[in-house]
């Protein structure tokens, strides 16, 4: 049996076709252990980190970064016994690699698909690659795989030292354990964190504050401006998310029939129950926004009005309604635009919705949102508030029957009580399939929604 063995690009969820390699973690002739991070590739929906499916040697890559690659087709090749002495150079690769649990990578299944990392992708070919393009359109030549110089260079010049930074305040740290836990892990040194929360104890907000300003010196250092050409014009690939996300909008929009309403909300009573939130010792330090209860008011209209949490299945000829909501959030990234959602979030408490939505968009804001957090979504929230945006018109994902705008909370000349007074009012947008949702059904669910938000304590009483 031969010990050099390639690894084909695996399936990292269903229906994707192809990846491109973003970066190698490893070159030829590292050292690589079971399960070790060896390439980030994007796909369709994400940019995922490969574990490496054996201990050995790297021998060679395929692909060099940049480069698109059908699933299936082999990147690497290992040394899977580096000890038994040098590789023949006539030594034939033993293709397909195995993973470590799971069907054998390239074994076939009865319809004839490949068993790859995740799933079954499509059927093992030669692995063509699709030739790389300049900004002009003119082809160029293959990517080079990286090397290993033959000899490791005489001296390398130390990184000047860097003086450490200056005591955001004297005296002890005050901080919660959980607090203590995420500056650990986000590497944050809490003697430099600026506390703001009481008695001078440090929240959850500064040390994400803390770290946002540590790395946005060195995320803004190339700044991203668009590189034009003889003709004045650049040349953008669609591919990876935003490929994707264009291809589901077109289809949702000239399949299902939209519909969409509006609605003008006094969100003030909201806007203190998140105040009080955060005043409260339990919830100090979550992360809590007005987000949060708009999350909870749609998980209880859905609970009241079901058949907006559903289906159409054209194939069956059925409408599919389901009684789990897979809470989807979109969230603006580097890479395009992703719904990343919670599962079965009505069964989670307001704390446990909460934290759920921060690692939701934590995670997909550095990108490491997984292809299977993407998928199954029944209802989807967009928060175009947060750009200073009143409201909008939302197309739906595909799938799903009804998709909520949630616009900028704005103080405005609102009727109160008699007179005219200063309130916090947004607008929300409700755009459904009308095949399954008619006017009167989209209105009360989005009636329901305003009217938690103009007073949540006593809605949530009253549902609950």
């Amino acid at each position: 049996m031969s010990r050099v063995k390639q690894f084909p690009l695996p399936d990292l969820g269903e229906g994707l076709t192809e990846g491109e390699i973003l970066k190698w973690f490893v070159a030829p002739g590292d050292t690589v252990s079971l399960n070790q991070p060896i390439v980030e590739v994007e796909t369709a929906k994400a940019a995922v980190e490969i574990p490496s499916p054996y201990s050995g040697v790297i021998v060679e890559l395929f692909h060099g970064e940049g480069a698109t690659v059908d699933v299936g087709a082999p990147i690497m090749s290992f040394d899977t016994d580096p000890g038994a002495g040098p590789l023949s150079e006539a030594a034939p690769a033993e293709a397909p690699a195995a993973p470590t649990t799971g069907p054998l990578i390239g074994e076939e299944s009865a319809d004839g698909r490949t068993a790859v990392l995740v799933g079954y992708g499509p059927k093992a070919s030669g692995g063509k690659r699709r030739p790389r393009r300049t900004a002009n359109g003119a082809p160029v030549s293959a990517p080079v795989a990286p090397t290993v110089p033959a000899t490791p260079p005489a001296a390398v010049t130390p990184p000047a030292p860097v003086a450490p930074p200056v005591p955001a305040h004297a005296g002890p740290v005050l901080a919660k354990p959980p607090v203590r836990k995420l500056a650990k892990d986000l590497g944050v040194d809490l003697r430099t964190v600026a506390p703001t929360g009481p008695n001078g104890t440090i929240s959850r907000d500064d040390v994400t504050a803390a770290h946002a300003a540590a790395t946005a010196t060195p995320a803004a250092a190339p700044a991203v401006r668009p590189s034009f050409g003889p003709d004045r014009e650049q040349r953008v690939p669609i591919k990876g998310v935003r490929k994707l996300t264009a291809e589901n909008m077109v289809a949702s929009a000239f399949t299902a029939p939209h519909v969409t309403e509006f609605l003008t909300v006094d969100a003030t009573r909201t806007v203190k129950a998140v105040e009080r939130l955060r005043a409260m010792r339990d919830w100090r330090d979550v992360r809590v926004s007005p987000l949060l209860l708009v999350a909870k008011a749609v998980l209880l209209a859905v609970r009241r009005h079901p058949m907006v949490n559903s289906t159409w299945d054209a194939e069956r000829g059925e409408i599919v309604v389901k009684e789990y909501v897979n809470l989807g959030i979109a969230a603006a990234t580097d890479r395009g635009l992703i719904v990343p959602n919670i599962a079965d979030a009505g069964r989670l408490s307001m704390r446990e919705l909460a934290d759920a939505m921060t690692d939701l968009v934590e995670t997909a804001k550095s990108g490491r949102t997984a292809p299977a957090a993407m998928q199954g979504g029944t209802f989807t929230i967009t928060n175009v508030g947060v750009f200073g945006v009143d409201t909008g018109t939302p197309i739906l994902p595909p799938g799903e029957a009804a998709i909520l705008a949630f616009g900028a909370i704005r103080q405005q000349p609102w009727v109160h009580k008699g007179k005219v007074k200063p309130r916090h009012v947004t607008t929300l947008g409700l755009s459904f399939d009308h095949r399954i949702v008619d006017g009167e059904l989209g209105s009360r669910f989005l009636a329901d929604i305003g009217r938690f938000l103009t007073d949540p304590e006593a809605t949530l009483l009253a549902w609950d």
